[in-house]
């Protein structure tokens, strides 16, 4: 009894700190829109190639994204990475994402990232806690460059009545280094918050569904942007 009241407890704590990071303060005009984001990932071990690649790691993923109050198709997303597990909890990664991007009323662009990432799995009594740092070197117009760091903190917890259904909450924090023309001035560039759940349906494959806050601000700090996002993942271990 005591472990389940503090695991409710926990979970509460999440769910307000992630709402918190969804919802960040602006001085300027809010601007809400709805849409959905669709995702598959895929990871696996290149073990099958050769047996003395065990260690090694490959990621596969895909996005299409929605704005528009569901109408509009804005933006994809193609991210390919290579890493190598460090243990069982820790691994390191080198990638690469394309991100082709119509936004309405806005030239298209189709930005080019290169980055390395770090993710540590840490498991606990409650539930399985994913920390992932990435650092993006943008590629945007030209030869601009923007440096962007950001930093992802993910929660599973496995329901005793169902161990295969979890609920799942995760936030992600961006920063800009650096002012570009394009990329907008240095500081805070946007926050994602992300409350669902996941359903194992084996050891291999978890689907994921829920709603994602996306807030982002604009170039100048001036006025800031909010998606309110259904968000369906489906998850695939090789």
């Amino acid at each position: 009894m005591k472990r389940i009241f503090y695991s409710g407890k926990v979970l509460k704590i999440l769910l307000l700190v992630f709402a918190a990071a969804g919802t960040s303060a602006h001085a300027g005009e809010l601007a809400e829109d709805t849409g959905a984001w669709l995702q598959i990932v895929g990871e696996g071990s290149l073990k099958s190639v050769d047996p003395s690649l065990a260690k090694g790691r490959v990621w596969l993923e895909g996005q299409s994204r929605f704005d528009g109050n569901w109408g509009h198709w804005y933006q994809g997303m193609v991210r390919s990475a290579v890493g190598y597990s460090l243990s069982d909890r820790a691994t390191i990664w080198a990638g690469y994402t394309w991100l082709p991007t119509q936004n309405i009323g806005k030239p298209y662009i189709a930005q080019q990232d290169i980055w390395p990432a770090f993710r540590y799995i840490l498991p606990t009594e409650i539930g399985t806690f994913t920390f992932r740092t990435m650092w993006e070197t943008n590629f945007l117009r030209g030869d601009q460059v923007r440096e962007r760091p950001r930093q992802m903190i993910k929660f599973m917890h496995p329901f005793d009545f169902e161990p295969r259904l979890s609920f799942i909450a995760w936030d992600e924090a961006f920063y800009r280094v650096n002012t570009t023309a394009w990329g907008g001035k240095s500081g805070f560039d946007q926050n994602r918050a992300f409350s669902g759940f996941g359903w194992n349906f084996n050891k291999n494959v978890r689907a994921e569904l829920g709603y994602l806050n996306q807030y982002l601000d604009d170039a100048n700090h001036r006025d800031a942007k909010m998606h309110h996002l259904g968000m369906a993942s489906l998850f695939v271990n090789f």
